[in-house]
């Protein structure tokens, strides 16, 4: 049995689920799943070059990315500044953070600040004040009592927990209009850029190095 083949088609029956239930352009039944698909693999096929801001100016695609990106952050940072402005944390670092050592688990001072693309004196800063409100501690382990961590304590999840509507707004805010496929589709975009990216960052280099080191791994 195909198991991926039946995983694939019930991905697809979840996308035409929830894209229907908003729109509700679709009969609810078979014929109208089939309907959906065959529109969605005809769109897709004749996908057009899209239209940007700039694209008249010539812009290249690779200045409307990087353009666009940092519209992304900075949205992001002007909504999750709103979330945290009335709450105990003093940025939305703190939360990063936390979240970090939550899912992830304890680890190093710098492996937390790397995780997150942060310098290392502003890593420091919101780790010690992590630690100071309770929410973080330093560990040692019983195999490398020099080798200090710092892990999540019940505090921390505490707070963390008590502010998770306000983080799940922002990351809906975020998503915007994205439709589930979409969603899906920018994860997969994005990953694939992450993962070229954190590379570099992993391997420490100084800063007047590392955009020469990533151009030269691009040509």
């Amino acid at each position: 049995m195909n198991f991926d083949l039946i995983k694939a088609v019930v991905e697809l029956v979840q996308q035409f689920s929830e894209q229907n239930e908003a729109k509700a352009v679709y009969s609810n039944n078979l014929q109208g799943f089939t309907e959906w698909l065959t529109t969605s693999c005809k769109s897709g096929s004749e996908q057009k070059d899209p239209d940007w801001r700039g694209k008249q100016l010539e812009s290249s695609s690779d200045i409307i990315i990087n353009t666009l990106l940092i519209r992304m952050s900075r949205y992001a940072k002007s909504y999750s500044r709103s979330s945290i402005s009335n709450s105990v944390f003093t940025s939305q670092d703190d939360i990063i953070y936390l979240i970090s050592l939550k899912m992830i688990g304890a680890m190093t001072k710098m492996e937390l600040i790397k995780r997150n693309i942060q310098e290392k004196s502003s890593g420091i800063v919101i780790i010690n004040r992590l630690i100071r409100n309770g929410w973080a501690e330093q560990t040692v382990t019983e195999k490398d009592k020099r080798t200090k961590h710092i892990q999540i304590t019940e505090k921390g999840l505490s707070v963390l927990e008590e502010h998770m509507d306000e983080i799940g707004k922002v990351s809906k805010a975020m998503v915007g209009n994205l439709d589930y496929s979409e969603q899906k589709l920018l994860i997969a975009i994005l990953s694939k850029l992450d993962e070229f990216h954190d590379n570099f960052y992993r391997m420490n280099l100084e800063a007047r190095d590392l955009l020469d080191n990533v151009y030269k791994r691009l040509n």
